[in-house]
């Protein structure tokens, strides 16, 4: 995990401390800040914790202690110096965090900043309980194909009732409403399959409702995608296709 963390580039002129990036490289970073000082808390708490239970462990002398009262904090030993000492440290923490996180969310780049990069366009449909994929060409599959390294902008729409497109693992998200279209867009780096959720309750089959994203290198993207230029060859593709999905969807509903 730790080995996943990266620090991200800062925006000119905006206190030196706001990290530029897109929405996925942004919260990546987020998360990585509070998991380390997460990790740093959690030592210094235990620490503390088995410090003092050694310094103040049972013995066979007499140890002078000052109680508590109610509604007065110590002060004969000091324990309300570090008490205090600790509240307005802890508070000072919390309070940068969440200001430096609200700072950083401010600046993240939207999609404007990436309308003239090398991109693409897929339309999403949602309906209970699947997805179906529409390319520029017409294409229609039940799988979405990318290339690897190209920005993919995704306009999501749904045929019936409210749902939510999602891919963890390319960390993109957005809702698919009836009767409206939603943009996001995302770029996956790394070749393999990632898997398409629903993440808003949309029925009975609402586990079911799950995709697959085949990330592709890019010429063998590019062969994949002038095949189904061809009516034959894509009403073969498109067989194949379906055909592979639907055993897919077998396998996952006999696992599950």
């Amino acid at each position: 995990m730790l080995e996943q963390i990266r620090f991200l580039p800062l925006h000119d002129g905006v206190s030196g401390l706001i990290p530029r990036g897109t929405r996925a490289e942004v919260f990546q970073q987020i998360f990585g800040v509070f998991l380390l000082l997460g990790i740093l808390v959690t030592v210094v708490v235990i620490g503390y914790m088995l410090y003092t239970a050694y310094r103040y462990r049972d013995g066979n002398g007499t140890h002078e202690f000052d109680p508590p009262k109610l509604g007065e904090l110590p002060t004969e030993s000091g324990d309300g110096r570090k008490l205090l000492f600790s509240f307005s440290l802890s508070a000072i923490i919390v309070v940068s965090l969440v200001l430096w996180t609200y700072g950083t969310l401010l600046y993240v780049e939207d999609d404007t900043s990436v309308e003239n990069q090398d991109s693409m366009q897929v339309e999403v449909v949602g309906s209970q309980f699947n997805w179906e994929f529409v390319y520029p060409n017409g294409h229609e599959s039940s799988t979405l194909r990318v290339p690897e390294g190209k920005t993919v902008h995704l306009t999501v729409t749904s045929t019936d009732v409210f749902h939510t497109f999602g891919v963890p693992e390319l960390r993109v998200k957005t809702d698919a409403i009836p009767g409206q279209q939603t943009d996001t867009w995302f770029v996956a780096d790394e070749t393999g399959t990632y898997e398409v959720r629903c993440f808003e309750l949309c029925g009975a089959g609402h586990s079911y409702m799950t995709a697959d994203v085949v990330v592709m290198e890019r010429s063998e993207y590019e062969s994949w995608y002038e095949s189904t230029n061809s009516p034959a060859t894509s009403s073969t593709a498109n067989s194949a296709n379906d055909s592979a999905d639907s055993s897919d969807n077998q396998t996952k509903t006999r696992a599950t």
